[in-house]
């Protein structure tokens, strides 16, 4: 799912789950739990600010946000 979105760290994903519309409900240990307001999907985020993720996690990630190709771009991880 991610081929083309590299270096994006725990900072970065959170940004972009916020301007979908996820919001911070907790953290546990190092995750910080975000929920839809509309969707309802919750994702856990592993947050260590200055780490990137590996192609596994981000792509764990993404499948939890319920995003497409589309979604990336329209949240500007990604460019056409």
């Amino acid at each position: 799912m991610s081929p083309k979105l590299k270096n994006i760290t725990a900072i970065k994903f959170i940004k972009a789950l916020e301007r979908d519309g996820f919001v911070f409900k907790r953290q546990k240990g190092s995750h910080r739990i975000y929920k839809h307001s509309q969707r309802g999907n919750w994702v856990s985020v592993p947050y260590h600010p200055s780490d990137t993720f590996t192609k596994g996690i981000l792509d764990g990630l993404i499948n939890d946000a319920g995003w497409t190709e589309d979604d990336l771009i329209r949240l500007k991880l990604i460019r056409k």
